[in-house]
């Protein structure tokens, strides 16, 4: 014999998990080599879990033919699965997961570069963590478990490397990677933290974490590995790691 109450609680359960929607923001800026092969990686790992998702892709007017990519994307899995919100020009990437939340129809976030570093088969494991422990963030991360980094040179390595131990000296944010950008987040969530953000560049997934911590947020973590983009160039250089640097500081002083 089965209790009714049980019995319709785990009913209901199974519904919500059902109804669930993972929305896919992938903000781009010369990407078009890149998003033919995360578009068809999403749709195939997607496709083998059963979960209903979407993706939004969110071009700043990228020179190379993103956006034109993009499209021809949409014509083959259809506009229900990719949806294109393009913008005039960059305009930040805090900028660009507001513009993608407002078009998002889904109930989950997943925020994930577009050049390959970050390989979608996690997101599962993303999905699963989050339903395990009922996490308001799920964060990938390269420095716990059997997560790595490849394809980087040391001179890389070390800035990464030397970026989170100082973030976790001074900050003290309870997660073992803050400055990577391949996350899921409760919409509601995302929504409250992007609103309270004021940092912009590599400082800003930084922020995310600690205003999380700040909000009483849950953190689950997943070990990934990163992969250094298969196309085009890097976009790290000497000015985005001085703005890190005062990012942080400013971090420091102010939570």
């Amino acid at each position: 014999f089965i209790c009714p109450d049980v019995r319709a609680g785990k009913s209901s359960s199974k519904r919500q998990a059902n109804k669930d929607k993972y929305s896919v923001l992938l903000p781009t800026y010369n990407e078009r080599e890149n998003l033919p092969l995360i578009v068809w990686l999403l749709v195939k790992y997607f496709g083998e879990s059963g979960y209903d998702y979407e993706i939004i892709v969110i071009d700043d007017g990228s020179p190379d033919g993103t956006l034109q990519v993009a499209q021809q994307l949409q014509g083959i899995y259809g506009a229900h699965r990719v949806l294109l919100r393009p913008r005039e020009k960059k305009l930040g990437l805090g900028t660009a997961y507001i513009h993608g939340i407002k078009h998002a129809t889904g109930n989950f976030i997943i925020i994930m570069d577009a050049d390959l570093s970050h390989h979608p088969k996690f997101i599962p494991e993303f999905i699963q963590k989050q339903k395990e422990g009922g996490f308001d963030v799920v964060s990938g991360t390269r420095y716990s478990g059997n997560g790595g980094v490849y394809g980087w040179d040391l001179r890389r390595k070390l800035i990464s490397r030397g970026a989170n131990f100082l973030t976790q000296v001074l900050l003290r944010p309870g997660a073992s990677d803050l400055t990577g950008s391949f996350r899921l987040y409760k919409k509601e969530v995302l929504e409250q933290l992007v609103d309270r953000c004021v940092s912009k560049g590599y400082v800003f997934q930084m922020e995310m974490i600690v205003r999380a911590r700040q909000l009483g947020y849950s953190i689950g973590e997943v070990p990934i590995s990163f992969v250094d983009r298969v196309y085009g160039e890097s976009k790290l250089g000497g000015n985005e790691i001085v703005s890190f640097l005062k990012g942080l500081l400013t971090l420091f002083a102010t939570t």
